[in-house]
């Protein structure tokens, strides 16, 4: 009996020493899948509807798209042709601090301001409220519905040279927020007869995001 104990218990920490080879392989696997070399590779990845960093939604005609922007991204757009690893830890931390969204609307694969006005008077209004006031048109709530201020939102006009309105939002990044499965990213009728826009994003996304493995 006491022979079999011990065989038992050889096989029990065999099988459970291959296991956690296994675990530990396809861990490894997986960050080596989110690190990525250079930005174009990982926009690709982040606008591959699969790996569902981006959303999409069309009603009553209007094209809305949400997509995370991951902070590895918004290092990227402030280094220069090269950087020090102390450079590259320094925009870390101050870029992780915030969540950052990009959202795009369109109709008829034009910006809004090409296609929904009807006269000057809807024009300077609808110019008026994506420059200004978006504040109070877009919000971000946890799964109890408690609402997450918005920092700032970027609203680059691009007078017809593009085929979609884009913007990005910026909010503060809390680990204790997203420990919730999810967010909820909210956008009031803009006039356009949409009724609210919602998106829900999954807070995993956001905590495990892709990196891009920089250049020293």
């Amino acid at each position: 009996m006491k022979n079999l104990k011990v065989k038992n218990t050889c096989v029990f920490v065999f099988r459970l020493s291959i296991l956690l080879i296994i675990v530990g392989c396809f861990s490894l696997s997986s960050c080596k899948q989110n690190i990525f070399k250079d930005k174009d590779q990982l926009i690709t990845y982040l606008q591959n509807n699969e790996n569902t960093y981006i959303q999409h939604k069309t009603i009553n005609g209007v094209d809305f798209s949400l997509m995370y922007k991951p902070t590895d991204l918004m290092v990227s757009q402030e280094l220069g042709d090269s950087a020090s690893a102390k450079e590259i830890l320094e925009l870390r931390d101050k870029y992780s601090k915030y969540m950052y969204f990009n959202l795009s609307m369109s109709k008829n694969h034009q910006e809004l301001l090409s296609t929904i006005p009807n006269n000057r008077s809807e024009f300077g209004a609808m110019v008026n409220q994506l420059a200004f006031g978006m504040n109070g048109k877009v919000h971000v709530f946890t799964q109890n519905n408690d609402t997450i201020e918005m920092i700032d939102f970027i609203y680059p006009r691009m007078y017809g040279m593009s085929r979609s309105t884009s913007m990005m939002f910026v909010y503060p990044r809390d680990e204790k927020t997203l420990d919730d499965n999810y967010l909820n990213f909210s956008i009031e009728d803009l006039g356009l007869g949409t009724g609210e826009v919602k998106f829900k994003i999954e807070s995993k996304k956001i905590k495990d995001e892709p990196q891009l493995k920089f250049e020293i």
